[in-house]
Parts: C-alpha cells; sequence; structure tokens
C-alpha cells in the first residue's frame, strides 16, 4: 500500500441499491470473522446466519437488558457475535425449546422457528 493513501473497499450495487462487499474484502477489512463456529437456519424462509460466539440475552417485563447466560431458556432471545451495534443477527424471545442436544438446537421464538447447529 503506498504512505498516504487510504485503502479502497471494493463494493457493488445491488439492483435495489443496496451496497454489498464480498466476504473476502469484508474479512480482509477485519469485519467478518474467518472462524465461524454457529449456524443459524431459520425455519419457512431459509435464512442462514453464521457467528463466531453467541450469547442469550435475557430481558425485563418493560423489554430492557437484563443479563446475559451461556444457555438457552424460554424468556430468552439469542445473540450472534460480533457483540457490538453491528451484531449478525438476534432472535425474538424464545417461547418454546423444542430439541436440545450438545451441537444442536431447535426453538420457537415468538415469531418464528430456528436451528442452530454447532460447526
Amino acid at each position: 500500500m503506498i504512505g498516504g493513501v487510504q485503502p479502497k473497499v471494493l463494493l457493488t450495487q445491488e439492483e435495489d441499491g443496496t451496497l454489498q462487499i464480498t466476504e473476502n474484502q469484508a474479512k480482509l477489512l477485519g469485519l467478518m470473522d474467518d472462524e465461524l463456529n454457529w449456524r443459524l437456519v431459520r425455519e419457512g424462509d431459509g435464512l442462514n446466519k453464521k457467528s463466531k460466539t453467541i450469547i442469550w440475552l435475557e430481558w425485563n417485563e418493560n423489554g430492557t437488558f437484563k443479563s446475559r447466560h451461556n444457555e438457552p431458556a424460554i424468556g430468552r432471545s439469542l445473540l450472534m457475535s460480533p457483540f457490538n451495534h453491528a451484531f449478525t443477527w438476534q432472535t425474538t424471545i424464545i417461547t418454546e425449546l423444542i430439541e436440545i442436544q450438545d451441537d444442536y438446537i431447535k426453538f420457537k421464538t415468538e415469531n418464528s422457528i430456528y436451528e442452530l447447529f454447532k460447526l
């Protein structure tokens, strides 16, 4: 890279006007983890999200944050890393735990059914 020159970010523009960055560019810029350990799939539309780590968030009755956990439970939401304003995905509150195994969890939220896989 030439000193004093900012690196260029290669973006593509979709037909709807949104800008997209390639996965390789995102990794090079540190915007995306190379090591992805979790995959979330939403039943119905097949939405697929991946992240390095996950946490389960518990909420107060007024909808404010209460605490974070390492295990799923009814009343909690799944949050996928990175854990900042640019998080990968957050589910609505879990209403039912359908199946729990060591590397797989199937759960129902207020508006969707998800499968979470440990990769």
